[in-house]
């Protein structure tokens, strides 16, 4: 039987050529022999450019999805395809529904673009589905909302619209992170545990200026949670969001907990979203379940006036990466963090509606004074002030220790002279007229306490930058105000600043608070208080493994003592200094990545924090050297091999591929940090989204 014959135009020509090879093809005429069971071109479409295109129209929650062919050509525009979909499926409202391109995964948002400028052909899969879908969210306090977010924006825009909902200041601050991965739990138990889970609905599409809280949420709490009290709240119309969580019992407490080493951090940390990409694109689906995180750890312009819920997030943030040891710290640090919670659980969970007029009011002429400040400091004004003015000096006698292998740790004393940037040692008092022993340039160093306020041990470990890594020194201090002024003119000189900066006396003030919360001892003339009149599960405020490492009496007696220290603290000021105890320790804010350096044969750890990066070796953990954000000149990604190359002042270059997750998260945090220090009070926060993305985008 002969095959038919048919005429058809150039682009038809190419696209049956691919479908269905012919016999034979004549230039002129474009005349093909076909198999004879080749339906593709009908008699009836002579000469046309339409093809077939498959469209899956997703409706709302609980109606079936709705499959279309629409015979469409190659120069509709997007919004004319909209528009014939419309008018072929059922009336109601639209508005909200855009087309996604399932095997491109991107949405066709430029309604003004045709189909051949997306490159769209008859084998694309389309979805005329809402953008706006439902999100699980694990908020920082571990509460898990229910919200309706837009899924076809970028993520950096998503975040801003969600804080707006929630009433959290600062957006840039916040990301989205996916959950780690957890292969012991099987997908029925997820599953069965979802349904128990407590979730707060909250609508983003409500319109208004925050969203109506209409469930009611009771909050009790007994001895066997933490506090002997109990007390029903009901919110309707405010934000539940600025109260701060009961503690968990003990055993719940110890299901939640799971030691991580660096590595486990790496691949934790993999999971952050892409900011300059949405949620559709990065495989997120309705329910799936997020962690909305603080993601750059520089908390900037927090007033307590406006910041209640930011204020809480971020104690419920810290408060949580202190309970699983997600950050380390000492037992007498762990001891002070858990008198601050004592001592908000119970002025959150008081019987007495809580007053806010007892909280300080912030003086305006104080706040104004304070802007100015930070005015005056982001415009290096300090810098004039330090020519104009003698730079103070700091000279006393201090014990220092240098650590080599198979060796004990004595001090040697010597006398100290901290001048500019740079320390110098020598023999004595009397010496210090002539050369210096040793001399320490401080510029780009790491600062570590070295405390135990109750031991009396006031040290501080320098890591002092050298070519080939860092260099570990050690100095004690007498006492706790010999230690607030050499630890913060090393933290000063470690930026590049000396103690002539106006900050210097708020950095003293601030360690010495600090160091006075640490001390575990009830202040002199109080008694200490009697244990067996208290009803405390004190194992609620430390970590499982702190908890397992003394009898509750004991714990709940050393908790109390310290918690005499700060009885007189309001609700807010007890959750800033909680935060601000967090800011001090050690490995706050460093995320943590597998690298492999250019030239090395072995993978090693990568730290990213707020001001600099951290190569560490990954079978010791300790930091190799260290390098300042101030001291780099520029840093660029070559995404067809994923390195990332920065290069620093004195000819310092480094590159990088990453082992844990994509070169991009890298990137992005990078860039973010730098966007972020340029931020200023004066901006009357306006975010410029369009340098953020400049500076963490890249061009992939």
């Amino acid at each position: 039987m002969q095959a038919p014959t048919f005429y058809c135009t150039l682009q038809q020509c190419v696209y049956i050529k691919k479908k269905h090879p012919p016999d034979n093809t004549v230039s002129k005429g474009l005349v093909f022999h076909w198999y004879t069971n080749t339906t593709m071109v009908t008699p009836a479409k002579y000469g046309e450019t339409s093809w077939q295109l498959s469209v899956q129209v997703d409706q709302k929650e609980g109606d079936e999805s709705m499959k279309f062919k629409m015979r469409v050509m190659g120069d509709l525009h997007i919004g004319g395809l909209m528009l014939k979909l419309v008018e072929k499926i059922s009336k109601c409202d639209w508005s909200d529904h855009a087309l996604w391109w399932e095997q491109r995964k991107c949405w066709l948002l430029r309604t003004h673009w045709t189909l051949d400028k997306y490159g769209i052909q008859a084998d694309a899969e389309l979805r005329y589905t809402p953008q706006h879908k439902p999100l699980l969210l694990q908020l920082p306090n571990m509460k898990t909302i229910q919200m309706t977010v837009s899924f076809s924006n970028v993520v950096f825009k998503t975040v801003i619209d969600i804080c707006r909902i929630l009433n959290i200041r600062r957006p840039e601050e916040l990301s989205l992170l996916k959950p780690p991965d957890d292969a012991s739990k099987k997908k029925k138990k997820k599953d069965k545990d979802s349904e128990q889970e407590d979730i707060w609905d909250i609508d983003l599409l409500s319109g208004g200026p925050s969203p109506m809280y209409s469930k009611t949420m009771k909050a009790t709490y007994d001895p066997e949670n933490g506090m002997p009290m109990s007390a029903t709240s009901v919110w309707f119309g405010e934000n539940p969001l600025a109260e701060s969580q009961a503690n968990l019992p003990p055993a719940e407490l110890a299901k939640m907990y799971q030691p991580l080493s660096l590595v486990d951090k790496a691949v934790n940390n993999a999971g952050w979203l892409d900011s300059s990409r949405s949620l559709m694109e990065q495989d997120i689906q309705d329910y799936d379940k997020l962690l909305l995180r603080f993601k750059y750890n520089v908390f900037f312009d927090i007033n307590p006036k406006y910041d209640g819920v930011r204020i809480t997030q971020l104690y419920e943030q810290a408060r949580w990466s202190i309970l699983l040891e997600e950050i380390d710290c000492t037992e007498e640090e762990m001891l002070m963090f858990a008198s601050l919670q004592y001592h908000i659980c119970k002025l959150t969970m008081s019987t007495e509606p809580l007053n806010n007029s007892n909280e300080p009011e912030i003086d305006e002429i104080e706040a104004a004074l304070s802007n100015l400040e930070v005015t005056l400091e982001a415009g290096h004004t300090d810098k004039i002030l330090e020519d104009i003015t003698d730079i103070p000096e700091l000279a006393n006698s201090l014990r220092l220790f240098r650590p080599k292998r198979l060796t004990l740790r004595p001090y040697k004393e010597y006398w100290f002279v901290f001048k500019d940037t740079t320390i110098s040692y020598y023999k004595n008092k009397e010496a210090s007229s002539g050369e210096p022993i040793e001399q320490f340039h401080l510029r780009g160093c790491e600062v570590v306490p070295d405390v135990n306020v109750t031991e009396k041990k006031f040290g501080i470990k320098l890591l002092l930058p050298v070519a080939d890594g860092m260099n570990e020194v050690y100095i004690r201090c007498d006492n706790e105000t010999q230690y607030a002024k050499w630890k913060a003119a090393c933290v000063l000189a470690s930026k590049g600043k000396t103690m002539a900066y106006s900050s210097y006396k708020t950095e003293v003030k601030h360690i010495q608070s600090f160091l006075q919360m640490k001390n575990l001892a009830p202040p002199p003339g109080q008694a200490a208080p009697d244990v067996e009149t208290m009803e405390m599960n004190a194992e609620c405020f430390v970590s499982p493994r702190y908890a397992k490492k003394h009898k509750t009496k004991q714990l709940t007696a050393r908790i109390l003592e310290a918690h005499q220290n700060i009885a007189q603290l309001s609700l807010v000021e007890a959750k800033m200094r909680f935060i601000q105890a967090w800011q001090s320790l050690p490995e706050f804010g460093i995320k943590y990545y597998i690298v492999r350096f250019k030239g090395s044969k072995k993978d090693e750890i990568l730290g990213i924090s707020y001001n600099r990066m951290i190569r560490i070796d990954m079978s010791t953990g300790l930091p190799v050297t260290t390098w300042r954000f101030a001291n780099m000149k520029q840093w660029n990604v070559n995404w067809e091999i994923r390195q990332v190359t920065i290069e620093f002042d004195q000819s310092v270059t480094i590159a990088f591929s990453c082992v844990s997750c994509d070169c991009k998260v890298v990137h992005e945090f990078i860039g973010g940090y730098i966007f972020l220090s340029t931020r200023s009070k004066d901006q009357n926060e306006t975010l410029d989204e369009e340098m953020f993305h400049k500076l963490t985008g890249g061009q992939e």
